[in-house]
């Protein structure tokens, strides 16, 4: 019978010990599960940043050659009316006089 409890009790010695290594695993499971979850939202958050930063330099260069464009576009523009103007200054007798030919003759 003595021995039949020594087996008995080294069963039961062996269940500890399983029910121990089992619970381990699982706090190692839920360390690992968790140490896995801070490095993703680590890279989430880097990578947001990263994208962000690199859309705020492409926008900021958008706008910088939108704007040069349009600064050329006015200049270019001024040009014309400038011509225009000069135009207007040197022939304006010119064009009236010949706006007076027009009606006459009609």
């Amino acid at each position: 019978m003595q021995h039949m409890d020594a087996i008995i009790k080294r069963l039961e010695d062996v269940e500890l010990t399983a029910e121990q290594i089992v619970d381990r695993a699982e706090a190692g499971k839920n360390d690992i599960g968790q140490r896995i979850q801070a490095q993703r939202n680590e890279f989430d958050e880097k990578l947001a940043a990263e994208t962000d930063e690199k859309l705020a330099k492409v926008k900021a260069e958008a706008d910088r050659k939108l704007n040069q464009i349009l600064e050329n576009e006015k200049q270019r523009q001024h040009s014309i009316i400038d011509n225009l103007e000069k135009e207007y200054e040197e022939n304006h007798e010119a064009y009236a006089q010949e706006i007076l030919e027009n009606i006459i003759a009609v």
